[in-house]
Formats: C-alpha cells, sequence, structure tokens
C-alpha cells in the first residue's frame, strides 16, 4: 500500500470513522477534507455509466447487454470495453462502477438474465475478469454482484437460497473467485437473498471466511440498495459499506453499537482501511496517482461488441451475407424502434441510437430498394412520445411554484435515487410533462399514461384520463416493476397542432420513502397515431415481403418481458410475432430472422426460414451493426453463452419461484448444457453454437499435462472458405469414469482468426480447477479424461486422451 492509511485513520474519531461506511445519498459517500478524502461517487452499469441522475439530460455510451458481450467468448474484447466505460465514468466524475453482474444462467426464466454473461462458471469468469480488468485499468473501480446466488427476481429481496456446498462452490461462487484471483476487483456486491439461512449482506461465512479468507479478497463490499437490515450482524458478518443513505444501518447507529460494546471498534477499523484503499485506488485521496487518460471512440466500440456478438443461428441456404438483391422488404416493429438494452438498474440512455431501419437505409447498396412494413407490434404498452412532439418537463411545489424546467427527447420521466439538479425531495409534490404535438394523420390516435399513483392527461383541450393508476390490489410499491398502462383515444387532424399535458403527484406513500434515501418519480405518456388493424397490418407485411426479393424480419421482446423486478412466465415471443415469421417466410423462401432479445425465446419456426440471426439488446450501434453483418462487411462473430431450449418445458430448470420464502436449487450442479445432456434433452441450438460466413477445418489437437493437475493444450485450425473469419475454439473435458460428474464440461477456449486458406495455431491453458471437485474441500481427481476441441458443445472436432495428475 503506497500510502499511509494507519496514519489516516489516527486522524478520525468513531462517529467520523462510522460515517466513511454509510451513504450521504443515494450514489455517494461522503467526503473527509481534512485527510484529503473526496466524496466518493457511485453508478449503475453493466452496459454504460449511468452517473447519479437516472435521467434523458446525462446520456451515455450504451453497449450491447452482458450476453452479447459473452457471445463475443473474447475476454479480450471485454477488457477494451471495460475501458471505454472507465472513460465514460471519468466523465461523469464516478469512482465505482457497480458491475459486472456474474450471477449465472441457471433459469431461462431470469428476469435478469439479459444482465449476466453465461450458464457456464468458467466462460462467465473469464469475460467478467475482462471487463473487471478494463475498467480497472482506467482508474475506476467495480462491485463485482451480486455476491451470491442472486440468479432469479421473484421475492429477490427476502428469499432464501437453500443450496448443496458443492454446487455452490462449483457453479455459483465459482466466477467470482476466478475474477477474484484474476483481476482483482477493487469491490463486490452482496445481494438481497440469503443463502442457506443467512442474509448475504451478513454471511460472515461467505463474505469473510470464503471470500477474505480463502480468496484473498483485499476491496471493499457493499450492500446492494436497501439490502443491509441489521447493523451489527452486517458490521461482524463482513459488509463495509451500507447503501443508499443517508438512513442506513451504519454511520451513527454503527457508532452506537460500538459504544454499546455490540460491534468492537478495530472492525469499524478494517472497515474504514477498505474504504479508504478503495478512495487511494480511484483517485478520490489526496496524493493518489492520476488515472491513465485514454480517448476511446464509444461508437466504433458499440458497433464493433455488437457484430463481433451476433450469432448466427442458422444460414442453411447461405441467403447470408445478401448478394445484392433488387429488394428488402424490413418487416416487424422492432426494426424501427428496437430494444437495445434490458430493464431496471441497467437503464442508462443513449444521445442516439441506430435501428434496424435507420442502419439499413444507411447502407443499402445502390440498385437495392428498401421498403418498411410493421406486420405486429410485440409491445404491450405504447412507446414514449417522440416524434412531432416538442415536450418539457415541469417540476413543481404543493402549491404550484415552478421549481425547475427540463428539456425532454421522449415523452418519459426516470428520476430514480437522485433528483435532477435544483430539486429537492422535501419541495417536489407533481411533474408534468407539457408541450405540443403536431400530427402527421388524420384520424384516432392513442395516448396511454403509465406510472404509479395520481395522473391526469389532457389533449386538445379535452381531460382524457385524471385519476389513480395502479393494478387491480396493487399499491404503489409493487407496482413499481409492473407497469400499469392507461389507454385513451381522440380524433386529431393532419397539420393542426395541440397542446399535451401529463401531470404526475408524486403519491404520498412514495414522498414519505423518498424522504429517508430515495427518490422515485417515474411515469410516461405513450402515443400512437392512426393504424390499420391488426390482421391488416399482417397482410400489408405478407404482401410486401412476397414481392420482395428478401425479407428481413425482426422479432423480439420487450420491456414488459425482460427487466429486472420480475421473472419470465413464458419463453414465446409477445404478440403475433410466430405468426407473422411463419406466414412470411410462406410467401418468401429468403426470409431472414433478425431476433432482437438478451435470452432464450421459442423459435417454432426455425427450420423454415433461411437464416436466423440473433443479435442480443444490440446497444446503441445495433442498427449499423446488423447492417455490416447482413450486406457482409463484417462476419456474425457471436457464439451462445447459454443452451436454448427448443420450447420452455424442455428446459431443465424452471423453478424461480421461492416457496414460503425458500427457492431450492435442487438441481445441484446440473443447470444449462450439462442438465441437457444428462435428461438426453435435445435444445434447438446448444451452448458454444454459432455459424460464420466461412467454414473451418481442425486440424491437430496436442495436450501436454502440467505438474499441477491440469494441460496446455495447441490446437490447429484451417480456413477452409473464401472469406476470412473468427473461430471460436472450445475444449471440453469429459472424464473415463464419470462417477457424480456431468458428461463434460468447458475447460477452455480461445478464439482465432484467419483468411481463406490459412491455418492457425492457439494455446489454451486448462487450470488444475478443470478436474476438481468440492467434497468437504478441493479434490482433485486424477485420471483419464477426454480433451475435444469442438465448435460447440454438440460440435466437438477433434478428441485426444490425456491423463491428468497433481504430482508436486
Amino acid at each position: 500500500m503506497s500510502f499511509d492509511v494507519d496514519a489516516l485513520l489516527a486522524e478520525l474519531d468513531l462517529d467520523a470513522k462510522a460515517s466513511l461506511l454509510a451513504g450521504q445519498d443515494v450514489w455517494t459517500l461522503p467526503a473527509r477534507p481534512d485527510i484529503g478524502l473526496d466524496s466518493l461517487v457511485l453508478s449503475d452499469g453493466p452496459v454504460g455509466v449511468r452517473g447519479v441522475r437516472w435521467s434523458q439530460d446525462d446520456p451515455s455510451v450504451t453497449l450491447p447487454s452482458p450476453t452479447a458481450l459473452a457471445a463475443g467468448w473474447d475476454p479480450r474484447l471485454a477488457v477494451r470495453a471495460g475501458r471505454l466505460l472507465a472513460q465514460e465514468a471519468r466523465r461523469k466524475g464516478v469512482h465505482v462502477l457497480l458491475a459486472p453482474t456474474v450471477n449465472l444462467q441457471r433459469s431461462p426464466l431470469g428476469g435478469r438474465h439479459f444482465e449476466c454473461y453465461s450458464e457456464d462458471p468458467l466462460l462467465t469468469g473469464m469475460i467478467g475478469a475482462g471487463y473487471v480488468t478494463g475498467v480497472q485499468d482506467g482508474g475506476v473501480g467495480v462491485t463485482v454482484k451480486h455476491f451470491v446466488a442472486n440468479d432469479f427476481e421473484t421475492e429477490r429481496f427476502t428469499a432464501d437460497v437453500r443450496v448443496g456446498e458443492r454446487a455452490l462452490r462449483e457453479l455459483y461462487l465459482a466466477p467470482f473467485e476466478l475474477i477474484v484471483k484474476r483481476a482483482k476487483p477493487w469491490g463486490i456486491m452482496a445481494a438481497y437473498n440469503s443463502v442457506n439461512g443467512t442474509t448475504m449482506t451478513q454471511h460472515a461465512a461467505l463474505l469473510d471466511g470464503v471470500l477474505r479468507g480463502e480468496w484473498g479478497f483485499d476491496g471493499f463490499v457493499v450492500s446492494d440498495w436497501l439490502a443491509a437490515r441489521d447493523t451489527v450482524a452486517s458490521a461482524n458478518g463482513g459488509l463495509d459499506v451500507a447503501m443508499p443513505g443517508p438512513r442506513t444501518v451504519f454511520g451513527a447507529r454503527l457508532a452506537e453499537a460500538v459504544r454499546g460494546g455490540e460491534v468492537d471498534e478495530s472492525v469499524v477499523d478494517d472497515m474504514v482501511r477498505r474504504v479508504l484503499l478503495l478512495a487511494h485506488r480511484t483517485g478520490a485521496l489526496e496524493g493518489s496517482p492520476a488515472a491513465h487518460q485514454s480517448e476511446i471512440d464509444g461508437d466504433a466500440i458499440a458497433r464493433e461488441v455488437a457484430h463481433r456478438s451476433f450469432v448466427l443461428l442458422s444460414n442453411e441456404t447461405g441467403v447470408l451475407p445478401l448478394k445484392q438483391p433488387q429488394s428488402i422488404a424490413l418487416i416487424g416493429a422492432l426494426a424501427a424502434d428496437p430494444k437495445i438494452l434490458g430493464g431496471g438498474s441497467a437503464t442508462v440512455f443513449p444521445a442516439h441510437v441506430v435501428s434496424p431501419l435507420d442502419g439499413l437505409r444507411k447502407a443499402v447498396p445502390p440498385g437495392t430498394d428498401l421498403a418498411f412494413a410493421t406486420g405486429a407490434d410485440p409491445r404491450t404498452t405504447l412507446p414514449p412520445a417522440t416524434d412531432n412532439f416538442r415536450l418539457r418537463a415541469i417540476a413543481k411545489a404543493a402549491d404550484g411554484t415552478r421549481l425547475a424546467e427540463f428539456p425532454l427527447r421522449e415523452a418519459k420521466i426516470d428520476w430514480i435515487g437522485e433528483l435532477p439538479a435544483g430539486l429537492d425531495l422535501n419541495t417536489l409534490a407533481s411533474v408534468e410533462i407539457e408541450g405540443t404535438y403536431l400530427p402527421e394523420r388524420t384520424g384516432t390516435h392513442t395516448f396511454a399514461v403509465t406510472g404509479p399513483g395520481d395522473l391526469r392527461l389532457t389533449v386538445a383541450g379535452r381531460t382524457l384520463f385524471d385519476g389513480v393508476n395502479l393494478p387491480p390490489g396493487g399499491d404503489v410499491f409493487t407496482s413499481i416493476m409492473q407497469v400499469n398502462e392507461q389507454r385513451r383515444e381522440i380524433d386529431l387532424t393532419d397539420g393542426e397542432l395541440v397542446d399535451v399535458s401529463l401531470t404526475y403527484w408524486i403519491p404520498s406513500e412514495m414522498a414519505e420513502f423518498a424522504r429517508g434515501s430515495f427518490a422515485w418519480v417515474t411515469f410516461a405518456l405513450g402515443h400512437r397515431g392512426p393504424v390499420p388493424d391488426p390482421d391488416a397490418a399482417l397482410e400489408e407485411a405478407v404482401a410486401l415481403a412476397a414481392k420482395s426479393d428478401v425479407a428481413v424480419v425482426v422479432v423480439g421482446t420487450t420491456a414488459e418481458v425482460e427487466s429486472e423486478g420480475f421473472d419470465r412466465t413464458s419463453l414465446a415471443l409477445p404478440g403475433r410475432q410466430d405468426e407473422l415469421v411463419t406466414r412470411v417466410a410462406a410467401v418468401n423462401p429468403n426470409t431472414v430472422v433478425v431476433v432482437n432479445a438478451g435470452s432464450p425465446v421459442e423459435l417454432p419456426w426455425r427450420a423454415d426460414v433461411a437464416a436466423v440471426l440473433l443479435t442480443w439488446f444490440p446497444g446503441q450501434a445495433g442498427g449499423d451493426a446488423l447492417a455490416d453483418v447482413l450486406f457482409g462487411r463484417e462476419e456474425p462473430g457471436g457464439r451462445l453463452p447459454t443452451t436454448w431450449p427448443a420450447k420452455l418445458e424442455d428446459a431443465p430448470v424452471t423453478d424461480v419461484t421461492p416457496q414460503e420464502g425458500v427457492l431450492e436449487y435442487g438441481e445441484g450442479v446440473y443447470i444449462g448444457y450439462s442438465a441437457y445432456a444428462a435428461k438426453g434433452t435435445q435444445p434447438a441450438y446448444w451452448f458454444g453454437h454459432g455459424q460464420g460466413y466461412t467454414t473451418w477445418a481442425y486440424e491437430e489437437l496436442d495436450g501436454y499435462p502440467d505438474e499441477e493437475g491440469g494441460a496446455r493444450v495447441r490446437v490447429r485450425v484451417r480456413n477452409t472458405g473464401k472469406r476470412r473469419g473468427r473461430e471460436v475454439v472450445q475444449l471440453y473435458l469429459a472424464p473415463t469414469e464419470r462417477g457424480d460428474r456431468p458428461d463434460r464440461w468447458l475447460a477452455g477456449f480461445a478464439s482465432v482468426e484467419a483468411g481463406p486458406g490459412e491455418a492457425v495455431e492457439t494455446d489454451i491453458v486448462i487450470t488444475p480447477r478443470s478436474a476438481e471437485v468440492w467434497r468437504d474441500g478441493w479434490q482433485h481427481i486424477a485420471g483419464e479424461y477426454v480433451l475435444a476441441a469442438s465448435h460447440s458443445y454438440a460440435e466437438p472436432r477433434l478428441s485426444t486422451r490425456i491423463v491428468l495428475q497433481k504430482i508436486r
């Protein structure tokens, strides 16, 4: 340690020390100018850096979803993404990024599946380690989350996960362990849930025993927001910082616990040491080294991560890349208004978004006509009003006094945690979205309001809604993540400007809650102009497809399907999207389906279309990346980081709902591909699957055991196609004597590139952990293994036998 932490600590009395362990507000820790300590600022990620304001007026570079980053199977790409985010954090004055999420994709129904990397702990850990390395290279801290077994959303605040020690060690703790040992993160976030009866924010056995004791973690542990519940148990259980403030279990309450003899002051001293170390590492302490400055093009990184993540699930007819067709039909509401990121705390606000329609319009070759039709709209709620609306937000006090005004790009307010500068939780009573709308079409326009509480909507001088908006039987708090929409219709005339106003009164329950620590002002004005009925929209799309050379149909999920706060109940595409694909494919043999989803969905028509391209939630540059891939300027470089079931009932784990507060992980170590194999179930697409625009021959595989029980492996592959491409070489180990282990498991991987006809070699390290099992401690299972170099879990190309044995 290059600074004298004990000297700094000696300058603080008990109350000052305890204050450094509690948030002073939602996103910051208090400053101590007397010791040269600035206020530490924390911010949500992981696809961008939101900063301390949940607001459109503070835009952020928006990368593709974590599932997309993992689909690149390239830790080096994750490092580069992390460095960009560090640059964004420094631009916004942020010291610590609340990311990455390295919980496992235990079930496809997990609502936050899109924010996690993979079903496999090795792939998760390697991508996470790359991300952490990149962020911290830029002098910005991370909090690897959510420690641990927070792999579901239903009752996540209170549920007790019952998981066996072996599964806990081999699966759920494994990515955290790999990241701690390889990337040395500066922070860990303790989850809301309990594990085997103990709340994670006070789980001494895991926080102090495993994380710090066994793994040597030297960073700080912060609670998930509002997760810390008990002062004494949290302090003695290994938690360092309780967020958000100003009301937390630490601060003054911690000082009282020390004076009362319930917490030893030496425990507080250690907690403060870790916070001061964080401040030193992030440049928030006087005399700390300055962070390395870089100039990274955010759009370029967002575009590269996107096309590197796209997974070509099928391309049997070779329709992709497109061979300059004379006409392209682009179909689907998500082509014009894509889902670029998942909902919840992962939300950031990009300065601009390139939709598939935007991207193809810019890139379509000369001589090719591009036409668009909606076909089917999967959204169950209307999108926020944007086009032809001129809007602002007006914040008011209880007496109607205007407190502040803000311009709006779209008719949506999301002030969560902190309010915009100049507003105070104690005086804000209402917010109005106010402005004008110039209709482009005469006819019936539909307006919609969302937001938990009292709302009044007025359009063209008519009050369309005035009342309380809550789900049936709901209250303000349970409805925060459950969108409830009220729709109203009004006839408007093309070219006649109308006034629009939506006022939201902050509910008294939320106001009282906000006084303490956390603002939550979220509501929106949705709009849809005159549209044909759903049957007519489908017919229009089918007719367009029938007369076009190629039909590109964009389908996917919505904010009502994939978000933090709730788990999924179905893997079916919402709305009439399946019908749309089936009908388009029936009239156009060159139908390409683009799947805009963050996690698995059912694709019942997959064998009936020419190609299926998975683009995940592709971030702000997704449309440009899609055009790059469709027209062959770039290769779809992704491989699946999770197994996709043909239908929900085929998924081996679908239990994400606690029973009487308990969620049993009864499947043990069998999740993902190992569970499919154990059950003999054929998925739609296996873990690791993905095609490119070239072909590969696997020529040589050599494995060399080392003395520690691992191996060094060399693989030689050749590009046998006609264009440059990328291959992900995947290594799987299969014990010749299986015992109570899966059939085989991922033991290493590497990505390679080569031109047509070129051969390339790659060296991959298999660590001793790949041959270890947890049985009251890690036991190395010596013996013979089949080592397979594979294109995916189900596609071994070369195999050899290797004996792994610890000699040292």
